[in-house]
């Protein structure tokens, strides 16, 4: 009885991350749209709890317009909108962040339940309270980019929107791990090179997120839509990538430099990608794990097409968001190559001689 019910307690668990998952997914998506339509600023004032109404009388829509009018992205860019036009604007940005309230609770109930019935414990129930205070610090971390927003820019920071988004992936590919690890595996027996090549596919993928987090915030891909050059070559002129001092500023704020490290960055993935591939075949790893390196492989080199379809017809909003769902695409094969290589360290049965809580022993 034991053994059934710790199995039925891990099918349950693995249900729940994998809903928590999807969840972050959309929500990533419908961030990109929300940033793509100009609607973050909408909303001037974080409630995390009346905030979840929407306005429901005429008079409360007119007080959240009139609230959007004293910011500088109403009177700098959307000066004269209407309050038909606001809505539109408005609904995007709070089905954004109320999406983020349902996850904490997705997320939340379930975990108090698992506790409760003492399902988690150990390594899953350290990681799974590591997610859990990330997920608290990206309400934060939402507000804090928000803010950003509403004096003086006429939008939030792109440096703010960056660790905003990669925060979020970092609790989803949190998540896409302890999911892979939850279920039995074999010890790899995949060369120590292997394993240092997939967990840096990782690594560079994030630092490619946030570098197209970077060109989305300064909306850096309506300009410089050629490719390969940019500004007229390959590699642009130093004064052009360098201009602004101290130098460092150009890595965030300069948009030819931003679109060129990102640029640079998918180069470099899609190089790593491919001679990881190679190197899986040549040294005759496992057949499971030779399938995930070519997975990741055509995932990147879709995304780069995508990249570069996107930025020529100047990024329309289809193909904008398609392009950060694939990202979301690679981040998880690379998640799952990485994870499939690493050793098995992590034991998730409870102890025989464990008792639930509530529970008599």
């Amino acid at each position: 009885m034991a053994t059934v019910s710790r199995t039925q307690d891990l099918a349950a668990i693995r249900l729940w991350l994998i809903i928590v998952a999807g969840l972050i997914a959309l929500m990533v998506l419908v961030g990109g749209a929300t940033r793509l339509t100009e609607s973050g600023l909408s909303i001037v004032e974080w409630k995390p709890v009346t905030g979840t109404l929407p306005p429901l009388t005429e008079q409360a829509w007119t007080d959240a317009f009139e609230g959007y009018k004293a910011i500088p992205q109403y009177q700098q860019m959307n000066a004269g909108m209407t309050l038909s036009e606001f809505k539109t604007i408005f609904w995007w940005e709070w089905s954004h962040r109320l999406l983020g309230r349902v996850i904490g609770m997705v997320y939340l109930l379930p975990f108090l339940w698992f506790l409760w019935r003492g399902a988690v414990w150990g390594p899953l129930g350290r990681r799974l309270w590591l997610i859990f205070g990330l997920g608290a610090l990206q309400g934060a971390v939402g507000w804090w980019m928000v803010a950003s927003g509403l004096v003086e820019r006429t939008e939030v920071s792109q440096v703010r929107l960056a660790t905003h988004l990669v925060l979020a992936l970092l609790i989803y590919a949190a998540i896409v791990w302890t999911l892979r690890r939850l279920r039995p595996g074999a010890e790899s027996e995949a060369p120590a090179r292997l394993r240092r090549t997939a967990n840096l596919l990782v690594v560079v993928t994030f630092v490619q997120l946030y570098f197209g987090a970077l060109v989305a915030g300064l909306r850096a891909g309506r300009i410089y839509n050629t490719w390969p050059l940019i500004d007229g070559s390959f590699i642009p002129d130093g004064a052009s990538l360098w201009f602004e001092s101290p130098w460092w500023r150009n890595l965030f704020d300069n948009r030819l430099t931003v679109q060129f490290e990102h640029r640079m960055t998918a180069y470099a993935l899609l190089l790593l990608a491919a001679f990881h591939a190679f190197d899986m075949m040549r040294a005759g790893a496992g057949r499971a794990a030779i399938r995930g390196a070519h997975r990741l492989l055509a995932a990147v080199l879709a995304q780069a097409v995508l990249g570069i379809a996107t930025l020529l017809m100047v990024v329309p909003i289809h193909l904008a968001l398609t392009h950060q769902a694939v990202a979301i695409v690679v981040l998880t094969l690379a998640v799952l190559q990485a994870e499939q290589l690493a050793p098995r360290r992590m034991p998730v049965p409870v102890p025989e001689d464990a008792v639930p809580v509530g529970q008599p022993g």
